[in-house]
């Protein structure tokens, strides 16, 4: 089936077709590592597949051998000019946690297909993916250490829910690059599969994921990040508003009649 759109602006390549928006930093002379103005866009058009009923999932990846190799903040709000109190905490809450926020807030789910090497802001990005997919020559860093300041973009909320705060804070207090096949083990990574079967990969992926019930799939998503941080109570009471929310849902009822009918049910995100 052919694309329904397809711009590109510089930087991000961004193409809609069977239900999944693709999202591609597109800045293989750099490693990709992120700009300010592309990360802008990206939080933007995250914001537009949550709002969007024709987009049922995204995809996250890369042009080149780099899938982002950090935060590139020349010509940033942080280049220049000098700097006072409380600029660098704006900048890390302006940029690099709503970069991380937007993923994790989107309510379609997002696929990060790992193509190279995930540094610093990058790992992050993608460990905040829903699913994660990795060539075998991606690897992930926690950079940070190496410049030696801390980990930002949501790192210390991420890994330790990930991975526990042992494995979280070796990765972060040694900065050592993560192999795509032991990230695998840990638990960082879905699936790894070689460079070529990446993007196809990705795309049955998404495209599965485009045809199942996008709101409960949407509510599912928030249940599960949010159990990571509340008690066993809330988190029940949070379960039970988000079924009865569900079962005003088209795709409910065609859910249910589809299991008494015996056929496979046929969802249309709503």
């Amino acid at each position: 089936m052919p694309l329904r759109r397809r711009t590109y602006v510089e930087d991000v390549l961004h193409a809609v077709g069977n239900g999944v928006s693709w999202i591609t930093l597109n800045r293989p002379e750099a490693m990709n590592a992120v700009t300010w103005d592309q990360r802008e866009r990206i939080i933007g058009l995250l914001d537009d597949a949550s709002a969007d009923p024709e987009v049922r999932a995204v995809v996250v990846t890369a042009t080149g051998r780099g899938f982002c190799a950090g935060a590139d903040l020349r010509g940033g709000p942080a280049a220049g000019g000098e700097r006072v109190q409380g600029d660098v905490a704006r900048m890390i809450r302006r940029g690099a946690q709503r970069f991380v926020g937007a993923v994790l807030d989107c309510e379609k789910p997002v696929i990060a297909a790992v193509n190279g090497t995930a540094a610093g802001i990058g790992a992050h990005l993608a460990f905040a993916c829903d699913l994660v997919l990795a060539a075998e020559s991606a690897r992930f860093v926690e950079v940070f250490v190496r410049r030696g300041i801390v980990p930002d973009g949501g790192g210390a909320y991420l890994l330790p829910r990930l991975v526990g705060p042992q494995r979280a804070k070796e990765l972060m207090f040694f900065g050592d690059a993560l192999p795509a096949g032991e990230a695998l083990a840990m638990g960082l990574v879905n699936r790894v599969v070689p460079a070529e079967e990446l993007e196809k990969t990705a795309r049955a992926w998404a495209e599965r994921l485009a045809q199942g019930p996008t709101r409960a799939l949407a509510l599912t998503k928030r249940l599960v990040n949010g159990s990571l941080e509340t008690d066993r109570a809330t988190a029940f009471a949070a379960e039970a508003a988000a079924q009865e929310l569900c079962m005003t849902t088209r795709d409910a009822r065609e859910g249910v009649a589809a299991f008494v009918e015996r056929r496979a049910a046929r969802f249309e995100g709503r």
